[in-house]
């Protein structure tokens, strides 16, 4: 039986091992944490993820965590909406919505698709030889037919295998999220653009609403009390997000910089080794597609992988997924970039040009990500 060995017990890896097992490898997924944390907050699967979570065959246990109320979409600060839609609306052209979920439920669904006896936690790794397939560990050598670098943003495996290549640039932004009590407030799903400022809100399964914002700040900008900054900013915005900041606790809010990719590496694979998830292609969050891109790339490689062909199958992977991601990426930077306007004039051109393109194509917002939410797994597009 051939062996693959995936470096990073995230999201992307945790698929690709899941993915790869169901063709038949045996698969090692190597991370360094201690334990599979049930870190970070929501996340949104869409309905190309879903279709790739089917091939893993937990499409539906995430399905069933949806909670569709109502319509979706872009607001002003004042709570103006600028466009939406509806849950049933995608459904009827996709075939499947959009699932907001908490990232340690989808990590769990995932940790099970694969078998968590095939997970080694406290394992670092300290070398790829992508030429032998020889992965060195704080355990051991180990050696594969097939290494998968799902090593995150800065990702040491990508390093390795494009030296020449000059990594993630920082977007610009800074993030928060969190997790907060619903506590009965009325809480549509949607995204609000002010000045320079985003705040997202999104009821989850059992009575919990996931939230993040974004600003225009300095790289490594830390406040003292995260949760007061978020009020000083967006404490004068549209119902219900005061109400959703005051209950927010201060210690589950979470900040990071945002990360991208601004060039595409050259190809996703050298030798035995290929890059999934944020090590391949890190992306803003705009689009929603940092999660479902990194499922769709392990569904992908574990259909191109071979231990027989002369080059693993790797090239036709690479070929499969660098053009797709990186038109992704790049939309979700051209969202980035429109999102960070401050100045009063470019604002309101903003938010007039996208309420009149809505209201000359009321399914705009659905038309607009039909090559995104279109995608089928190689196997049906095939058929």
């Amino acid at each position: 039986m051939a062996r693959a060995v995936v470096i990073g017990g995230g999201i992307g890896g945790l698929a690709a091992g899941a993915a790869l097992r169901r063709k038949g490898w045996e698969v090692i997924v190597l991370e360094r944490a201690p334990a599979i944390e049930p870190v970070g907050s929501g996340l949104a699967i869409a309905a190309n993820a879903l279709k790739a979570l089917d091939v893993l065959g937990v499409g539906d246990r995430v399905r069933s965590l949806a909670t569709a109320e109502g319509r979706l979409g872009l607001r002003r600060a004042d709570g103006r909406w600028l466009t939406h839609t509806t849950e049933a609306a995608a459904d009827a052209k996709y075939g499947d919505s959009v699932v907001i979920m908490l990232r340690a439920t989808l990590m769990d669904v995932l940790a099970d698709a694969l078998g968590r006896d095939h997970v080694r936690l406290g394992t670092t790794v300290s070398d790829v030889d992508a030429e032998k397939g020889l992965v060195r560990t704080s355990e051991g050598d180990v050696e594969a037919e097939l290494v998968v670098g799902a090593d995150g943003i800065h990702s040491a495996t990508r390093a390795a295998l494009f030296p020449a290549h000059p990594g993630p640039v920082y977007s610009g932004v800074t993030a928060w999220r969190g997790l907060v009590p619903r506590g009965g407030l009325d809480v549509p799903r949607s995204e609000s653009w002010g000045r320079g400022l985003v705040f997202g809100i999104h009821p989850l399964a059992g009575d919990i609403v996931y939230v993040y914002a974004t600003d225009v700040l300095p790289a490594g900008t830390v406040h003292a009390d995260e949760r007061e900054e978020l009020l000083r900013r967006f404490g004068g915005w549209h119902d219900p997000i005061p109400a959703l900041l005051r209950a927010a606790d201060p210690a589950r809010i979470i900040r990071n910089d945002v990360y991208r990719n601004a060039e595409p590496l050259p190809a996703f694979h050298r030798g035995r080794v290929a890059l999934v998830g944020d090590a391949a292609h890190a992306m803003t969050p705009n689009l929603g597609q940092g999660a479902c891109q990194a499922i769709e790339d392990g569904v992908v490689l574990a259909h191109h992988a071979s231990a027989a062909a002369s080059d693993g199958g790797l090239a036709a992977y690479s070929a499969a997924r660098g053009e797709r991601t990186a038109k992704i990426v790049q939309r979700s930077w051209t969202l980035c970039r429109m999102s960070k306007l401050r100045h009063p004039l470019a604002v309101g051109l903003r938010d007039f040009g996208v309420s009149a393109a809505a209201r000359l194509s009321p399914d705009l917002m659905l038309r607009s990500m039909d090559e995104v939410l279109g995608w089928r797994p190689p196997a049906e597009a095939a058929r």
